[in-house]
């Protein structure tokens, strides 16, 4: 590659043809335009979840948290204060169910047949004694499981806890009913 010098009269030329040019501070230019900075895409999805369910009118944790290990069950749609007002026993007991001593067919007839008499009767709130099952094999409290399961079933249950130790703890479940027809 050959290298073109200017002669004298060319390089006074060109200096008076740039004479009123302002020298440039840098001697590069950078014409492509800088990166957007980095939009934190999982932290807003993070967030707008967090914000759904804080919103949302059933939360899962929250139940869980507030009572510890005892099941509950709230239907769908449902506000968590109706769970939270039967916790605390802010519902009145109107009617008693008590399974011991039975088998679970024994127990299942009798659990449908109370719902329906307490809906036609309109008892909202009731408690389903279940017991400890001493007397299952195993000494395993099998009827609890087996209502909490058939009360979740049931169209007419919106909710249900574990009894408060005055009404029963452990051994029995207080449930909330729709109104009767």
């Amino acid at each position: 590659m050959q290298t073109r010098t200017l002669d004298d009269a060319s390089r006074a030329l060109f200096e008076d043809a740039v004479a009123d040019a302002v020298p440039i501070a840098c001697d590069r230019v950078h014409h492509e335009p800088p990166p957007p900075p980095p939009i934190p895409r999982q932290r807003t999805h993070d967030e707008r979840a967090a914000l759904g369910e804080s919103l949302s009118d059933n939360d899962p944790l929250a139940l869980a948290l507030e009572g510890g290990d005892e099941a509950v069950f709230l239907k769908p749609g449902m506000a968590p204060k109706v769970l939270k007002d039967l916790r605390r026993g802010r519902w009145v007991v109107q009617a008693q169910l008590d399974l011991h001593g039975m088998h679970r067919d024994e127990a299942r007839h009798h659990v449908a047949a109370f719902l329906a008499e307490c809906r036609q009767h309109d008892r909202r709130c009731v408690r389903i004694v279940h017991g400890k099952g001493h007397g299952s094999p195993g000494r395993v409290p099998v009827l609890k499981k087996l209502v909490l399961g058939w009360l979740a079933q049931r169209q007419e249950v919106l909710a249900n806890c574990q009894a408060r130790t005055v009404e029963g703890g452990a051994c029995a479940v207080i449930v909330l009913l729709q109104e009767g027809r």
